[in-house]
């Protein structure tokens, strides 16, 4: 009878394991790429712009389905909408897969973007729904855990593995059309609502109070996914062109140690206070790039990735203290639509930029690329941090 009764308990609140492993699949998928830019560049005659226009087009792509298609699941359900985006992934793993050219992959990374979009929001809100608190902890720590084992399993097929820009894609095209067969064997965790279509006019809207301490944290957000933007797109080339490495693993580890970093610090800095996290994270990220920078010019690999590990704990310390800043100002009917702001900036700052880079690496080289950024994103985010603190200074002063 009690084993009976866990059993339909079980039923009714499935494990956050799936969903969690898919979140971690598209993200990991959306990293698998990266290590193979450098590969593209060779085989189709790519410049460094061509390949971040590659790179900016899922961004801009993934933005455009969040503010879209975002909310959808919350009127007709989380399993249709997921299986829709595991389709859309599937579809765009054989377009890597049939890719001969630069149109083919732009083309899949648009796919992969809109899939990726859908699926961040509604594997998010299914997550949430199983379990609100380890949710959320999913939520900031399954995308970068699986952007790391993309970048590195990407980087190990590559070397070690035959038809280097294929294999990848076949294994997760595999991967994803079991993903696409096993939602239809979990529960609902979602509901069924009216306005479906309404839902899919975008919605941004920054409440009154919210205004100044988003503009205050705004250059922290802008260089922490400017520089992320950096990493995944030129990072692999940068690696082999100034150190001259050429084993695909070793900027795939870098890209990886970013991410890893990033979600441990995710993880332990997630009970601290937002501006405790901001000046962490502006500490390490400022060590991590200066270390970086040494290890470009001195071709030393293992000072790049010393740096890289600062550089991505500052990352997701960052992160946790920009949301965290903004987030709980808002009413809870004002948070769909300042996160929807959020991530409007977010994702502009990791695409836009990247095209730059990819000018500047062709016209001056990537080594003084990284010695660009490596000055403007530690400025970027000082001043973000002076001008936080300059605010609650009068904050305080006003209070008296």
């Amino acid at each position: 009878m009690v084993a009976a009764a866990k059993s339909t308990k079980n039923a009714q609140h499935p494990s956050i394991g799936f969903h969690a492993l898919t979140l971690a699949t598209f993200f990991g998928a959306s990293a698998a790429p990266t290590p193979l830019y450098r590969i593209y560049q060779q085989n189709f005659s790519l410049s460094p712009v061509l390949i971040t226009v590659v790179f900016a087009v899922y961004a801009f792509a993934l933005l455009a389905a969040l503010l879209t298609v975002g909310s959808l699941s919350d009127h007709l359900g989380r399993k249709p909408v997921i299986f829709f985006a595991l389709v859309l992934e599937i579809i765009a793993m054989g377009l890597f897969v049939a890719a001969s050219g630069p149109g083919w992959l732009i083309a899949a990374r648009i796919v992969q973007g809109i899939a990726t979009g859908i699926a961040g929001a509604s594997l998010g809100a299914a997550l949430v729904d199983v379990d609100r608190v380890k949710g959320q902890i999913v939520n900031s720590i399954a995308p970068l855990c699986g952007m790391a084992v993309g970048a590195v399993g990407t980087s190990a097929l590559i070397q070690y593995g035959p038809f280097p820009m294929h294999l990848i894609y076949a294994l997760l095209l595999l991967a994803f059309t079991m993903l696409a067969v096993a939602i239809w064997l979990t529960h609902e965790t979602g509901g069924r609502r009216p306005g479906a279509l309404a839902s899919l006019m975008p919605r941004i809207a920054i409440p009154a109070q919210v205004k100044q301490p988003l503009s205050l944290v705004t250059p922290i957000n802008i260089a922490n996914w400017t520089l992320a933007g950096f990493y995944l797109s030129l990072v692999p080339s940068l690696v082999a062109s100034t150190t001259g490495s050429g084993a695909p693993l070793t900027g795939g580890a870098v890209v990886t140690a970013l991410m890893v970093s990033g979600a441990i610090a995710v993880y332990l800095r997630r009970g601290k206070a937002a501006s405790a996290n901001l000046g962490f994270g502006v500490s390490a990220k400022t060590l991590g790039i200066l270390t970086v920078v040494a290890g470009v010019h001195l071709a030393n690999v293992p000072l790049l990735l010393v740096g890289t590990v600062f550089t991505g704990a500052g990352f997701g310390t960052n992160f946790l203290g920009s949301i965290g800043t903004i987030m709980p100002l808002a009413k809870a009917d004002e948070r769909a639509g300042l996160l929807s702001a959020f991530y409007v900036q977010s994702y502009l700052a990791f695409s836009l930029p990247a095209i730059l880079a990819g000018f500047l690496a062709k016209s001056a080289g990537y080594a003084l690329t990284t010695d660009i950024y490596a000055t403007a994103i530690p400025l970027l985010m000082g001043a973000g941090l002076i001008g936080i603190r300059a605010g609650r200074r009068k904050a305080a002063e006003s209070a008296v």
